[in-house]
């Protein structure tokens, strides 16, 4: 490679627009390419039926109630049962308004999540520049991209649009625009219930760096997107706080759900046949699957002796064979265990870093983390908590920061990562629940 070239590659992996965008577009080409190529050319599981892997694929799940919802509206009765009503109106409603102008459900589905991904990756990329410097604007930028839960990003549901909305509030709020604070803020809390974390992050933000009262006031009229929603449940089911009751459908009791922690901890430890069928609960049945415990006990040693010898010569050769199992173990793994693992690893992991990294991060970043995270824990489930937390962009920030401290581990965690969101990706066009 000549000079020239040197400069071209620097001023391209440099520059403002296009890292994002590739990004971006590497993140599309994986998810598309293991759902519409691979997917289609494995075997599907045992007893289910074969998917249509046309545009359908991306149809799923949660995108049939979006699907409800921008075609006849909302529903809902307060009988404790599954309602659309727990959905909130922005996303459905941006396809609303492109199906009146002649898009099909699918195609408008797709183009207001991934075009929003994007503008959430330049928001992000250039709120992290500012404050942070390139290099963790750019190690960001791919956690978010890359992250396992990325693959709900090209899929017809809310995390492009959340992200965006979201993002671009935090940005604002630390560029002192409060009139884009509080309407960007405003479409996050008409996207999803965790754009509620916004409102107390924005007002502890304000008063810990002794902000202005407009600040406050931003922070308030963020809640308008959700005032909005109330307003149509008044009116239309005759309580305002309707949203609230639709979600017990999914969540049946609020607080932290420390049964559904316990369950999921064990299962990573111990495996789930040992825990719901083994000795543990049941000491007549014994080790159902021996070889779980045996191999996590592995992975702990393995780990505790890497942290102890990482300035030994021999760290660098170890640490690649470490990946390379613990990603030949992901590849086996079913998608219980990669959820149970990916919730742990988000919540936990993420709630450390940015308490380790506070000092890091601008106060509204470390705020809003701690409070979405704290929002869900009391939810009262640990259903799609991945997933969710992968929305509350400060976790992945955090992860940024880490991650270009550390260049070698940070693209084997990219690699990772990578397998993850492949295996994501087939399982949902396979129409199995990954989150």
């Amino acid at each position: 490679m000549d000079k020239a070239q040197i400069v071209i590659t620097k001023f391209l992996w440099k520059n403002d627009f296009l890292f994002p965008t590739a990004m971006w577009f590497l993140s599309r080409i994986l998810i598309w390419t293991a759902m519409l190529l691979v997917a289609p050319n494995l075997p599907s599981p045992v007893g289910e039926t074969i998917p249509d892997f046309g545009w359908k694929v991306f149809d799923a799940w949660d995108s049939m109630h979006y699907r409800a919802i921008a075609s006849v509206g909302y529903e809902f009765v307060n009988d404790g049962k599954q309602h659309n009503l727990a959905f909130f109106p922005l996303f459905p409603l941006s396809i609303w308004i492109l199906m009146k102008l002649g898009l099909t459900f699918e195609l408008a589905g797709l183009l207001v999540n991934n075009l929003a991904f994007l503008a959430a990756l330049h928001y992000l990329y250039l709120w992290t520049k500012e404050h942070c410097g390139i290099r963790i604007a750019q190690w960001a930028t791919a956690v978010v991209s890359l992250y396992p839960s990325a693959m709900f990003t090209g899929v017809i549901y809310t995390e492009g649009l959340y992200l965006f909305a979201s993002t671009a509030a935090l940005r604002a709020f630390d560029q002192n625009q409060y009139g884009r604070t509080a309407f960007w803020g405003a479409m996050a809390t008409a996207t999803r219930p965790t754009g509620m974390a916004l409102i107390p992050a924005f007002a502890i933000a304000a008063w810990k760096q002794r902000r202005p009262p407009i600040a406050y006031i931003a922070a308030l009229a963020s809640a308008i997107g959700l005032l909005l929603f109330s307003l149509y449940c008044a009116i239309r089911f005759h309580d305002p706080l309707a949203f609230i009751d639709a979600q017990k459908g999914w969540r049946p009791s609020l607080g932290f759900d420390w049964q559904g922690w316990l369950n999921m901890v064990m299962q990573i430890a111990v495996g789930a046949q040992n825990w719901q069928f083994g000795w543990i609960q049941n000491p007549s049945g014994g080790f159902q699957d021996p070889w779980h415990p045996l191999l996590f006990s592995m992975f702990v040693a393995s780990s505790y002796l890497l942290w102890c010898f990482r300035k030994k010569w021999i760290y660098i050769k170890v640490i690649y064979g470490f990946y390379a199992a613990v990603a030949f173990v992901l590849i086996l793994a079913n998608e219980q265990l990669i959820n149970n693992l990916l919730n742990t690893f988000i919540v936990l992991g993420g709630s450390y870093l940015l308490w380790h990294l506070r000092k890091q991060l601008t106060p509204v970043t470390t705020t809003y983390g701690f409070c979405g995270i704290g929002l869900l824990l009391a939810s009262g489930g640990t259903i799609s908590l991945s997933r969710l937390a992968y929305g509350i962009v400060p976790l992945s920030v955090a992860m940024g920061v880490l991650l270009s401290r550390h260049s070698c581990q940070g693209y084997l965690s990219l690699g990772l990562f990578v397998t993850l969101l492949t295996k994501i990706a087939v399982g949902f066009a396979q129409e199995r629940w990954v989150g």
